[in-house]
């Protein structure tokens, strides 16, 4: 298993034994698993987004902490959240990302996951222009969870 893969395990592991919130002291983290720490900051950066649901707070300094909080909204609000945070334009890697997290917070289905996947694609979107395709996606996206904000 890659290291960046342990480190989201152990953090995940302490979301769920506590009440939504991991604080950690990143060289202390880097220490014990073995890594340095910049592979935390990769980790957090990268699988602990609002995107994914999390909130991330740090301060710096000897004290210096980074605080993460899995936010807790019910399927319509997380799905207001996200639609209000699409904005204009939405690249296939981030679609993907809200619509996997979406699925696995049960603000979705994991059949409409799978038609929104479809719908977003690349291949989808290839009749347009590249320049168009991002935007077009951004539209496609907001309008499929807005019907699933109607349904629930």
């Amino acid at each position: 298993m890659r290291m960046s893969e342990q480190v989201a395990r152990y953090i995940m592991e302490m979301l769920e034994s506590s009440d939504g919130t991991a604080e950690i002291r990143r060289n202390e983290l880097a220490d014990q698993m073995g890594c340095v720490p910049s592979q935390i900051n990769y980790v957090i950066t990268s699988r602990f987004t609002p995107e994914q649901g999390y909130l991330v707070e740090s301060r710096r300094g000897g004290g210096g902490y980074i605080r993460i909080t899995r936010v807790q909204l019910s399927g319509t609000s997380m799905l207001m959240h996200v639609i209000n945070s699409i904005g204009d334009e939405l690249d296939g890697g981030t679609a993907r990302v809200l619509i996997v997290s979406l699925s696995e917070r049960g603000a979705i289905s994991e059949y409409a996951a799978g038609i929104m996947l479809a719908a977003c694609s690349d291949s989808a979107l290839k009749a347009l222009p590249p320049e168009l395709r991002d935007i077009a996606r951004a539209g496609i996206l907001k309008q499929m969870l807005i019907r699933c904000t109607v349904s629930q």
